[in-house]
């Protein structure tokens, strides 16, 4: 068989999975100089959270950790994460700021883009592809791995035959749950590798600790590419270390021709940065705590936690049972959609109305209200219309806005970042404030780059969800929407009771 490429992703995903994606830029360049030495096929150190986190709670741009990073790793392919036409954030952009992204992200070291859409809806993807083909980026079209009625292997082989069609460079099986089956990940890949001559590369989390197997029969299976992470970053809810990766493939007579040496030098230094973290907190050992229920409720560990929090929040924590029983039922009601961000956190937020208010849908998210009516995208599978009829009855209709009729808004946030600063900002500046306003703005009335003397705190902003009041809201000064999403819940109680 050919030479096995590993990707390593310790800087974006295992950042992202057991640290929150708050490792700081000094370590992040240590470490990717250190795995750059290593000859892995590509490193995985940019988008998803990132971008976000490095200005709300880093203090940093983001553009300018890319090109700290593209310095760092001269002998290597850099690779991000693009959640389509959500680019970094978690609603739909205009086109504009879209193509801006991507050759700004191109202009500044990124040779791979990894594009997914949750719903696995080509629509939500083409412009994002096309975007990526015309500024000279390699295209690696991932399709959000999950299971139900509707997805099946042929469900997958079809759309990576979508994506084909549509330009893609590359595939990858991305397992965001870690919920894949040994059986299955052969089964895919061979027919995946039946079906097209993309190279394939399989990516999945080591939440239900098979990952191991998984990789393995994967290998074995013909895929060209399979991600892991730096042993000191791996297991939990992180991925498989690289280490194990090379064993697997010489199980499976595949050859990876990686430098041992410098991978040996870049563990030592991975132990060392992660031994500060560990120490500060930053890292939790519930992360790195296995969980196999997921294989049957296909509950990512993130979005384990947040039930977790929601229910001790209500004083309800010994009826999680009963809310794992839920979500499937809920996952059903809307189509099977996959539980990857934002959707994770709507199906499961709705899980837990319907089990703590004893009825099924009193309450609904306006995020559930929004995706009922099409306004994240097609659902896999058909919604119980039932279910959205009485969803439909607490909220009017919206419509639908197309993609290429979202206004572009570059002009008018040039202006008000110009106000801000008391300069003309750079490009890369205006496109980060489109996507994330508040943080974008408090860092730079932070940092000092600008006329102000107002120095603010960056928090989380937050929706909130009550008996009464269901719209989301913001304390923010402008009508940008609010990033990210998440769910203070305040449930009906009796008359006179304390809330």
């Amino acid at each position: 068989m050919s030479k096995l490429g590993i990707q390593d992703v310790t800087v974006r995903d295992g950042n992202q999975s057991i640290l929150a994606t708050r490792m700081k830029r000094e370590d992040i360049l240590a470490i990717a100089g250190a795995l750059d030495k290593v000859g892995f096929y590509s490193l995985e150190v940019w988008g998803g959270a990132t971008f976000d986190s490095a200005y709300r709670f880093l203090n940093q741009s983001a553009w300018e950790n890319l090109r700290e990073i593209n310095k760092a790793t001269p002998n290597t392919k850099l690779s991000m994460l693009l959640r389509g036409q959500n680019v970094v954030g978690y609603r739909h952009y205009d086109n504009d700021t879209l193509e801006r992204f991507i050759r700004l992200t191109i202009e500044n070291g990124i040779d791979i883009l990894r594009i997914f859409d949750a719903l696995n809806d080509p629509d939500n993807v083409k412009n994002a592809f096309k975007f990526t083909k015309k500024h000279g980026g390699h295209l690696q079209a991932a399709i959000a791995y999950t299971v139900s009625p509707v997805h099946d292997n042929d469900y997958y082989v079809k759309l990576v035959k979508t994506y084909e069609e549509m330009g893609a460079d590359s595939i990858c099986i991305k397992d965001m749950a870690g919920i894949i089956t040994p059986q299955t990940a052969y089964d895919l890949v061979t027919a995946i590798k039946q079906a097209t001559d993309l190279p394939l590369n399989m990516h999945s989390h080591t939440t239900a600790n098979a990952t191991s197997l998984v990789m393995e029969q994967a290998i074995k299976a013909g895929v060209d590419v399979v991600d892991g992470c730096i042993s000191p970053f791996s297991g939990g809810t992180s991925h498989l270390a690289d280490e194990t990766l090379i064993e697997a493939a010489k199980l499976a007579g595949r050859e990876t021709n990686l430098n041992l040496d410098a991978l040996d030098e870049a563990y030592e230094l991975a132990n060392k940065i992660v031994e500060k973290y560990i120490e500060s907190g930053d890292l939790r050992v519930r992360s790195l705590i296995p969980n196999p229920k997921i294989l049957k409720y296909q509950v990512p560990g993130g979005m384990l936690s947040n039930l977790l929090s929601q229910l001790e929040q209500q004083k309800s924590s010994h009826r999680l049972n009963e809310v794992l029983e839920e979500i499937p039922k809920v996952r059903k009601d809307l189509g099977y959609p996959p539980l990857v961000t934002p959707l994770s956190q709507m199906v499961g937020t709705q899980a837990v109305f319907n089990v703590l208010l004893g009825e099924r849908y009193k309450i609904v998210p306006n995020e559930i209200k929004d995706y009922v009516q099409g306004l994240y995208g097609h659902a896999p599978g058909e919604l119980n219309q039932d279910i959205v009829d009485k969803i439909m009855q607490q909220n009017g209709k919206k419509e639908v806005v197309r993609q290429e009729d979202l206004p572009f808004v570059y002009e008018n946030d040039k202006r008000e970042l110009q106000k801000l600063l008391g300069r003309e900002p750079e490009e890369e500046e205006v496109v980060a404030y489109t996507i994330f306003p508040e943080p974008v703005r408090n860092f730079y009335l932070n940092s000092g780059d600008s006329d102000s003397d107002l120095k603010i705190e960056s928090n989380s902003d937050q929706v909130s969800i009550t008996a009464n009041d269901t719209d989301m809201t913001s304390g923010k000064e402008d009508s940008k929407p609010t990033e990210p999403i998440s769910f203070r819940m305040v449930l009906p109680t009796a008359q006179g009771e304390d809330r």
